[in-house]
């Protein structure tokens, strides 16, 4: 095969599909995705309910309500990352992302370890997400009782039913995608509106949270990884994932304009109307700071404080949808890497995962497996806390190492692109962007490495290496030949 930096441009940039056979394949699915729906895939990814539920209690008693100040900061931060993606995104609009990328920039062995730590993250990442379903909705929703094997049955019936719609039908499960991430923006816009209406009618809310430490301690509050620096979880938690978009480029319409808009776009829109409603959660809490820090469910409880126990039910009904979706759309985008990966022979039983039965269906066993490997683990540590939160910890600190990786890859190969009319581009600037996503991915890095609080999903992060590792090495003494072969370009910009 011919070098990809050397293989000469074949095709229109207005032709998705001739990109695809540029690449040496041949187009498999049907491109039903528009610019709605690859912005709902990127924004139920990140999906501020699950996020900010999840994590809002983890702020209060780490930096106290005034560490909702970081959300915006890890917003712009996280919008200079994904422009570079978007740059990517535009010059090699292939399914698999960063595998692709680091296969075709660098070279194939560099692109499977991309692929190997992207499939850990979304593995880590589906786990953490069906199980707060499971625990933090619809348990609370029915009225039942949790408890650990309860609610790891019933996340694993919630997986097998995600790789059951994935399987089915794309354009089906992205119209529930599309339901879901409509009613998550009603539900949070409205319910900004509500709280901070409840609070100027009826009283009982204090501004003077937004610079409260509530019960974190002030002593070096601001100091280098003080207390104000732990609540970035909440950014680094919630606001990943919007690059799953660029996952299902080969179903998208006219993917080199769309996905980069739709990345940035996602990210954009979840900080600003995550940032009123930070506001006005924290606002809400009044001077019960200290017993809303102390509860497992805080925004909950300020919702029912404020607005009352009707909306608060509704509310779970919006969060059990939102948060069905986000695993929903996170299980696609595992199924796409597992394909992409596949359909280059780079993966145990590649033909079979490589399978496509229906233009409008998903990769059966990609599905499958997707859904089997994240099954596998919640029933297998459903009684360990310590576990799952270790795969929680550590789909925050993958990504963190996934993003930084691809903006150095960026970087070392931006040498090698030429451009051309169709590409997403930012002129003069892209070094400016660059530079400063550069700096943030350095804070985040820190926060996550140099604390105790996160050993365990630093821990969980080296295991899934070594797991890699294994992998790698059966790989390289069954089917090397396909490990290292090098395939069509499929980059405009080379």
């Amino acid at each position: 095969m011919s070098n990809p930096v050397t293989q000469s441009k074949q095709t229109s940039g207005d032709d998705a599909d001739a990109h695809i056979a540029n690449a040496g394949y041949a187009q498999q699915f049907k491109r039903t995705l528009g610019h709605f729906e690859s912005f709902a895939v990127a924004f139920s990814f990140i999906s501020i309910t699950t996020g900010l539920f999840s994590t809002f209690g983890v702020v209060l008693n780490s930096s106290g309500p005034a560490g909702i100040w970081t959300w915006p900061i890890a917003t712009v931060g996280t919008i200079l990352v994904a422009l570079v993606y978007g740059m990517l995104a535009s010059r090699i609009p292939l399914s698999g992302f960063s595998y692709q990328w680091a296969s075709r920039l660098a070279n194939p062995t560099v692109g499977w370890w991309f692929g190997w730590v992207s499939f850990a993250f979304l593995t880590s990442v589906t786990i953490s997400v069906d199980y707060a379903f499971s625990q933090v909705a619809l348990f609370p929703l029915l009225g039942w009782e949790y408890d650990p094997l309860r609610g790891a049955i019933t996340t694993a019936i919630v997986m097998v039913l995600q790789a059951a719609l994935i399987i089915w039908s794309t354009p089906i499960l992205t119209k529930i995608n599309n339901v879901a991430v409509g009613a998550e923006l009603t539900a949070m816009i409205g319910l900004t509106i509500l709280i901070t209406a409840a609070v100027l009618i009826n009283g009982g809310g204090d501004i003077g949270n937004w610079t409260s430490s509530g019960v974190a301690p002030s002593e070096g509050y601001l100091g280098w990884l003080g207390p104000f620096m732990m609540a970035f979880l909440l950014g680094a938690y919630t606001l990943v994932g919007w690059e799953s978009s660029a996952n299902l480029s080969e179903e998208t319409k006219n993917p080199k304009k769309v996905i980069p808009r739709a990345m940035v776009r996602s990210v954009m829109i979840s900080g600003i109307v995550g940032t009123l409603f930070l506001m006005a959660i924290s606002a809400g809490m009044g001077d019960d700071v200290e017993a809303i820090s102390a509860s497992t469910s805080p925004v909950a409880d300020i919702i029912g404080r404020t607005v009352g126990h009707t909306l608060e039910v509704i509310l779970l009904v919006v969060v059990c949808v939102a948060i069905f979706a986000c695993g929903l759309v996170i299980m696609t985008s595992n199924s796409r890497l597992i394909w992409a990966m596949a359909r280059d022979g780079r993966v145990p039983f590649a033909e079979t995962f490589a399978k496509v039965p229906r233009a409008t269906g998903g990769p059966v066993w990609a599905a499958v497996l997707a859904a089997a490997v994240p099954i596998l683990i919640t029933l297998g540590f459903y009684a360990n806390s310590d576990a799952l939160t270790g795969f929680l910890g550590a789909g925050t600190l993958m990504p963190a190492i996934l993003y930084s990786a691809t903006v150095v890859l960026y970087i070392t190969t931006r040498h090698k692109f030429t451009h051309h009319p169709d590409d997403f581009s930012l002129g003069k600037w892209e070094w400016p962007v660059v530079i400063g996503a550069c700096v943030w991915l350095l804070v985040e890095l820190s926060i996550l490495i140099f604390p105790a609080d996160f050993r365990i999903a630093q821990y969980y992060a080296i295991g899934t290496l070594v797991v890699g590792a294994v992998v790698f090495a059966i790989l390289w003494f069954t089917r090397r030949d396909k490990l290292v072969a090098e395939v069509g370009s499929g980059v405009d910009a080379l």
